[in-house]
């Protein structure tokens, strides 16, 4: 069997292989109740044999939501709606996995498909957090500085969404700390200007995503994987890099964090990234070698043998896949046939199995 097609057991839980479905804002939810839409995107990649299926970038709170459009777990409906998706997800053979999330700064947008920048107050919109009153760029709106109040407040939202989750069905949980989003926000010195214990030195400005993290650990059951997102770097001299990184990734593993889903950017607009197949993995390589923690690979992965050579090579212990799954929901059935696996198709589809 291929290294892709492998089962890997993270805690007590089995992935069937190592194919993971990265979070993907649909920006399509009312209220932050997930509906058919989410029902049928999640549960596609499921029956197209993904191993770990993961929700879009959920909000822990209203505001914390990057659009008014966007998946939340603050409210017990939402939870409801969750369990029809989780259930099915299982009922496949896939493991359900859910990304809360606060975009802080980036909060209160449009979505993609009706233009760009803020939603005012007035039209629909709220005052957006930070740890600093800078805005993303000029078109979004002036955030508020968080007080220590504030910073309480949102450990304790990610707490209780940690809880919500459970009971909503999820056996994986995603700490979103990447792209720009509030952790992000409190990491990287460029957005982060507080002259308290939660910014400046690099202790001060991871203080806050730690105790998320330690929040978040303290009511997700130990026999089931906790994971989290980072930007491993800015691509901004002086900004967030892969050394503070690395630092951080330690930090986490010493909570209990189990995997670094290595991600990179999203903190500055108009940043010029070198793009390219793969561009992200020697992040995840660097994470998983200096740190002694598992990582997930990504970044324009789109062919099964570009995903096999990334574990081959132990730059990851699992591959994280976006736009791939949206033009194919069966890649992983698709990679099977390619690596020379046997595919594992849903029994109501054998009939179109390949000889």
């Amino acid at each position: 069997m291929s290294k892709l097609l492998s089962p890997i057991k993270i805690r007590n839980l089995e992935f069937r292989n190592r194919i993971v479905v990265s979070p993907m804002c649909q920006y399509s939810a009312k209220d932050g109740v997930p509906n058919d839409w989410h029902f049928v995107h999640l549960g596609s990649r499921a029956v197209g044999g993904a191993g770990l299926v993961i929700t879009e970038a959920t909000a822990v709170s209203p505001e914390g939501r990057i659009s008014p459009a966007d998946l939340g777990i603050w409210n017990d409906e939402q939870v409801k709606a969750f369990r029809r998706i989780t259930d099915f997800i299982k009922a496949q053979g896939a493991i359900p996995g859910i990304q809360i999330a606060h975009a802080g700064r980036k909060a209160s947008t449009k979505i993609p498909w009706e233009g760009e920048g803020w939603i005012t107050e007035e039209n629909g919109g709220w005052q957006t957090l930070a740890p600093s009153a800078i805005p993303f760029d000029d078109n979004y709106s002036h955030p508020k500085e968080m007080t220590l109040d504030d910073l309480k407040m949102v450990v304790s939202q990610f707490r209780d969404a940690a809880k919500r989750s459970l009971d909503a069905g999820f056996k994986v949980a995603e700490i979103h700390a990447a792209h720009g989003y509030l952790h992000h926000q409190f990491l990287s010195p460029l957005s982060n200007h507080r002259s308290d214990e939660y910014g400046g030195s690099l202790d001060n400005r991871l203080r806050f995503p730690l105790e998320v993290a330690k929040a978040v650990r303290e009511v997700w059951p130990k026999d089931l994987p906790l994971i989290i997102r980072i930007s491993a770097t800015d691509w901004v001299e002086g900004g967030w890099d892969l050394k503070q990184s690395v630092e951080f990734a330690k930090c986490l593993k010493e909570i209990g964090i189990d995997l670094i889903d290595t991600s990179t950017g999203g903190l500055m607009p108009r940043v010029k990234v070198p793009i390219a197949p793969g561009y992200q993995i020697t992040f995840s390589e660097t994470i998983r070698q200096e740190a002694k923690i598992m990582t997930g690979g990504l970044g324009l992965i789109t062919d099964a043998n570009q995903a096999e050579q990334a574990l081959v090579t132990e730059q990851a212990d699992v591959v994280i896949i976006a736009r791939e799954f949206l033009r194919d929901p069966y890649f992983p059935l698709h990679a099977a046939k390619t690596l020379g696996d046997d595919p594992r198709y849903p029994v109501q589809y054998l009939r179109a199995k390949p000889k």
